[in-house]
């Protein structure tokens, strides 16, 4: 969210040799048109005194954060450890500060003579790269002795890292319905959990489902739609590489008495032999696979349907097609490790490429997951106290954090989330789909 332009503007006088202070600094990369207030241990400030929001760097340990790090990650650095602090958000939903600090997010280089000043005025000490928060995870060029890039082995212990927090905080977070992908709402007043049943709902609907059909759900988390189609007599298989989702999802089949109908293994999706499904759905698996990867992906949802079968892609996607698909700083160390985003279009082409499989239908759904986004951080702001005691404050502020950083992205249409909707032809490139749209939206 932050860019750079050259300025040799000077917002707060001459700052080419006298001692800045820590808002002067801040003011200084700023441009000078700050909107919010900023405060910081030196006892110095700058910006509007009546701003509804502000940042207040309080100590030492966020400005070297800050400055080794320039840009978001240094930032989620500091607030992470509780060095920086959003003043007039609530940490588990801060989206009205960073709402305010994103529209303030365009720094300015200043000149060579300032730029020095600074380095002057910070110290020495300021420079050295310190630990990070241990929420972070690994740079990539690390990560290589967990495996290569989406190996099994990598691709476990990522999923690991994000997922495998605590099911507690999951619950709270989430709500009931356990879920953690988009849900949609069929008005704006719907609650979170009607809309994830909605989700559920459409998603069965466009696969085409029907008692005594045969579902694979690859990624299925918690197993919610692994639920959903089973408690409609459909025999369902999840796959998910994380041991907590596994443990819950499958003691929740037992609860509601589907054993008979469905089961959720722990296992990397590509280790599922069983074929001839009768579909597929893959609810926000395909950002974690890797782009290079989309070929092998597609081709072994193609070979384990029954000619016919239906498949349901449902994922985060970039609005275009050109921009680099690995995620940034931020994201990619305390968040998604080593996850990827490219456009629907990619994703559609790749598909249309295996052979065999005709995309017939395609929707956005950003604003539902800017909402989505919304109610969570809503949950975890009702849950503060028991979500810091069951994962620790600093986690608990990232989650706050990130949540309601994702929801200004989908909102400024920085990210999307599509469905994908296909069918397996047979050898002549025949099936039997209805002409029109067979589904309530």
């Amino acid at each position: 969210m932050t860019t750079f332009k050259d300025s040799s503007v000077q917002p707060t006088g001459d700052t080419s040799s006298h001692r800045m202070s820590l808002a002067q600094i801040f003011e200084s990369l700023m441009g000078g048109n700050l909107t919010i207030r900023v405060t910081a241990y030196d006892g110095s400030s700058a910006g509007p005194a009546d701003a509804e929001y502000g940042l207040n760097l309080k100590t030492p340990r966020g400005t070297t954060y800050l400055v080794t790090a320039p840009g978001d990650l240094g930032l989620a650095r500091a607030y992470i450890a509780g060095d920086l602090e959003l003043v007039g958000a609530h940490p588990g939903d801060p989206y009205g500060a960073l709402r305010a600090l994103a529209s303030d997010l365009e720094f300015k280089r200043p000149s060579p003579l300032t730029l020095a000043n600074i380095a002057r005025s910070l110290g020495i000490e300021h420079f050295k790269p310190i630990a990070p928060p241990p929420q972070e995870a690994l740079p990539r060029w690390r990560r290589f002795a967990g495996g290569l890039r989406h190996s099994k082995t990598r691709d476990a212990e990522v999923i690991h890292h994000h997922y495998d927090v605590s099911n507690t905080f999951y619950e709270w977070v989430l709500g009931p319905s356990m879920t953690y992908t988009c849900a949609v709402y069929p008005e704006l007043e719907a609650s979170l959990e009607t809309a994830q049943e909605n989700k559920y709902r459409l998603i069965f609907d466009k696969l085409r489902l029907k008692p005594g059909d045969r579902l694979l759900d690859i990624g299925c988390g918690w197993g919610g739609m692994v639920r959903y189609a089973a408690r409609r007599g459909v025999h369902v298989i999840g796959a998910t590489l994380s041991a907590e989702q596994a443990e819950w999802a499958q003691q929740a089949i037992i609860d509601e008495g589907l054993s008979e109908f469905a089961e959720v293994r722990h296992t990397d999706y590509r280790d599922v032999t069983e074929t001839g499904f009768d579909a597929i759905s893959s609810i926000g698996l395909t950002e974690h696979i890797g782009v290079g990867n989309y070929p092998a992906y597609f081709g072994f949802i193609r070979d384990r349907l029954r000619v016919g079968g239906m498949l349901l892609n449902h994922c985060i996607t970039r609005p275009d097609n050109n921009k680099n698909a690995r995620a940034g700083s931020f994201i990619d160390r305390y968040v998604f490790p080593d996850g990827e985003l490219t456009g629907s279009g990619k994703i559609i082409s790749k598909l249309q490429d295996i052979g065999g499989m005709e995309v017939v239908h395609e929707e956005n759904f950003r604003f539902h997951y800017a909402m989505t986004l919304r109610d969570w951080n809503k949950n975890l702001v009702d849950h503060w106290d028991e979500a810091v005691e069951e994962v620790g404050e600093g986690t608990a502020r990232l989650w706050g954090l990130y949540m309601a950083g994702c929801r200004i992205g989908f909102e400024r249409d920085i990210i999307q989330l599509h469905h994908v909707l296909a069918t397996k032809l047979d050898n002549k490139g025949g099936s039997d789909l209805p002409l029109r749209p067979w589904w309530d939206a």
